[in-house]
């Protein structure tokens, strides 16, 4: 679980996200959800992400802003 979290560390600042102990899995799933990928599949998360990056980050970060600003 969240092993493409480490990766993201910079995106997760530029958004203001701060993720702790508490909120890691929720931030995990709603990446999850945003990807329409099955929870817990690490490898093909961040595979996925770093394919939405390449393609278009800015849209991306946006989309990830959306999905994660609801958490709070």
């Amino acid at each position: 679980m969240t092993c493409y979290f480490r990766h993201l560390k910079q995106t997760f600042t530029e958004l203001g996200v701060e993720v702790t102990p508490d909120n890691k899995r929720v931030i995990d799933k709603k990446i999850h959800e945003l990807l329409g990928i099955e929870y817990k599949n690490c490898s093909a998360t961040w595979k996925e992400i770093k394919k939405r990056i390449a393609e278009d980050e800015s849209g991306f970060m946006t989309s990830l802003d959306g999905t994660l600003g609801k958490l709070w």
